[in-house]
């Protein structure tokens, strides 16, 4: 932003950070007003773009496993043998999007979220949009937040090229942020996930932080207000794909036998998140070399993890299939009527179906590990002392840390869920995520191979 770094990035050097007193100046300069202004039109046009692809979504998913069926005479729900080609169809239309078309179908969802780094190119954003769609309306373990970074910085990027308004690097960068910012928050419905998220992912600190937060911030309020206003103005309920706070008992204050089961949680959580991980990079390597033949078989395996739970429980295929926001609520508010063999399942049949999907399809890995974080919770509640509101709580922001590896982001996110349920269980939730978080950090003692998407 500063003509200092401006220079250096001109001539090809790496741009100088900024000192307190160049930030200080481009916050008071006339630019910088007008850069905000650019951030709140391109906060609009992003958020409307986010919402149609996260209505997309949840039309595609009601006309394959509600509309469809009924219209064929199965009137009470799709059998099970429907979940198989609908998931095959799915991977076999999320590989061509990803073989042909530009950009590999966006950031492999096994390596967390993809932020950061020089502006989007739009002409990546058909790819990364259909292979999303075809990944998340169909099924798969995975939920939208992945394409949805991608598409608010591709978008954002887009706007300023069709206005044929020139703008240097630095600004580009700026405003594909702040149109993250705002497509983050559309899902979330909250500036302040949004904001943590991909400030924590990005590694954005010193200086430049304003420079980024304040533009961000914006973006990311209009975001959420667009969020709110589009169900009243349109008619269609948010529900279907936003997150939201989660009933829990009122839980008072902790005590020194629950800190003990915190960190035994937060440990086994890491050490069960890392292995998940593992396994959808070991997926990748396998599915890379073929993958219009691999991810139909990819899908028809998850579709099948999902039948065989139902067939071991008599519960839901849906437990086991989506991103699992929407059977969240239902998991909490139901927990006494899960059984610890029932649990387990959830866990070990969603946690193999959620590692097969991050290494081959394309998609987000917060809403699974949300989900599985409070199943985790949920069980961990059986043991003696230990609460189910400080139990779900450290298991969704110990999963979220884990998987991500973004502690903050595990402490808000767990902290604004819960927050309906008090405050009693924010220090076992901040235990819980250091806990998965180092034990993550204890288990990475060598860098995971590089899983660049294939042209």
């Amino acid at each position: 932003m500063s003509a200092t770094s401006s220079q250096a990035t001109a001539a090809g050097a790496p741009a100088a950070e900024p000192t307190a007193e160049q930030v200080t100046q481009t916050l008071r300069s006339r630019r910088f007003v007008v850069l905000l202004v650019i951030v709140a039109v391109v906060g609009v046009v992003v958020s409307l773009a986010a919402w149609c692809f996260l209505e997309a979504i949840h039309q595609i998913q009601q006309e394959l496993f509600t509309h469809l069926p009924n219209a064929l005479g199965y009137t009470n729900g799709p059998p099970l043998w429907w979940y198989l080609p609908v998931l095959a169809v799915g991977g076999l239309l999320c590989g061509l999007a990803i073989a042909r078309l530009p950009g590999g179908g966006g950031h492999l969802p096994a390596r967390g979220l993809a932020v950061g780094g020089g502006p989007p190119n739009p002409i990546d954003l058909p790819g990364v949009i259909l292979a999303g769609l075809a990944a998340v309306s169909f099924g798969v373990v995975l939920g939208p937040e992945g394409p949805l970074i991608g598409l608010g910085s591709g978008v954002a990027v887009l706007s300023l090229r069709l206005a044929r308004r020139p703008a240097p690097p630095q600004m580009l960068m700026v405003i594909a942020a702040a149109g993250s910012f705002a497509a983050l928050s559309f899902l979330f419905l909250s500036p302040l996930i949004a904001a943590v998220i991909l400030i924590e992912a990005a590694g954005i600190g010193g200086p430049r932080l304003p420079l980024i937060l304040i533009p961000g911030l914006m973006a990311a309020g209009i975001g959420s207000l667009v969020s709110l206003g589009m169900g009243s103005f349109t008619g269609l309920s948010s529900a279907a794909y936003a997150i939201a706070p989660i009933n829990l008992p009122h839980f008072g204050h902790p005590s020194f036998v629950q800190f003990l089961w915190t960190i035994a949680l937060g440990i086994l959580i890491g050490v069960g998140c890392r292995v998940i991980v593992l396994g959808g990079l070991g997926t990748y390597r396998v599915v890379a070399r073929r993958l219009l033949l691999a991810l139909p078989i990819v899908g028809l395996i998850v579709a099948g993890l999902a039948i065989a739970f139902h067939g071991a429980t008599g519960k839901s295929v849906n437990e086991v299939l989506f991103s699992g926001q929407e059977a969240l609520p239902g998991l909490v508010s139901s927990a006494g009527t899960w059984s610890v063999g029932a649990l387990l399942a959830v866990i070990a049949f969603k946690g193999a179906a959620w590692s097969l999907s991050l290494g081959s399809f394309r998609g987000g890995p917060t809403f699974p590990a949300v989900f599985l974080g409070a199943a985790a919770g949920i069980l961990a509640s059986h043991l003696p002392g230990y609460a189910l509101t400080p139990a779900v709580g450290v298991g969704i922001g110990a999963s979220v840390a884990a998987v991500l590896r973004l502690p903050l982001s595990g402490v808000v996110l767990a902290t604004l869920l819960t927050v309906n349920a008090g405050t009693g269980d924010e220090p076992l939730i901040i235990v819980g995520v250091v806990a998965a978080y180092l034990t993550t950090v204890w288990l990475s003692t060598r860098p995971a191979p590089e899983a660049s998407p294939p042209a």
